[in-house]
């Protein structure tokens, strides 16, 4: 895989993924629910905030972008093969309101890198939740607290330390 960035495991609000991103299956002929893609949508309470932490600091570009009122609802972001979506509460409530009191800042994603060190320099500056660290699964990590309120682990697998 070419990309430097790969989601491999995320958590982030179920029905958020579904609104925008759609069902992420297909039926097969004998009824198994096939998987294609899971993009996380980050719940938060402004995007403006959080572009220059995506867009700045990690390279991400914007992909698409939906207002709401002045300022912006929904924002696709993109480096590489890894997509994050951040949507706003008053965009979602306004179209769901019985999702108003979803929790803000509530996703945990684990982002795969090919270069820990790259994406540590990027950081600098950033709310370290965890320092640098070697894990007993083999992977070196970083994690952080973005500007929207949720936590981003970066690791590396293989030879960095």
């Amino acid at each position: 895989m070419p990309s430097v960035l790969r989601t491999s495991m995320l958590a982030a609000p179920l029905v958020a993924v579904f609104q925008i991103a759609g069902p992420a299956m297909a039926q097969t002929p004998d009824h198994e629910a096939q998987m294609k893609m899971l993009t996380p949508v980050l719940y938060v309470e402004a995007i403006e905030p959080l572009l220059p932490f995506w867009e700045g600091r990690l390279g991400f570009e914007r992909t698409m972008e939906v207002p709401h009122g002045d300022r912006l609802g929904f924002v696709g972001l993109q480096k590489d093969e890894v997509e994050v979506m951040v949507q706003t509460r008053a965009s979602v409530t306004a179209e769901f309101p019985g999702l108003a009191d979803t929790p803000i800042g509530g996703a945990l994603l684990f982002i795969e890198v090919y270069d820990i060190d790259a994406v540590e320099a990027a950081l600098e500056g950033a709310e370290i939740l965890h320092p640098r660290r070697k894990t007993f699964y083999g992977s070196t990590e970083i994690i952080v607290r973005e500007p929207g309120g949720n936590v981003v682990t970066f690791a590396e697998f293989g030879e960095a330390e």
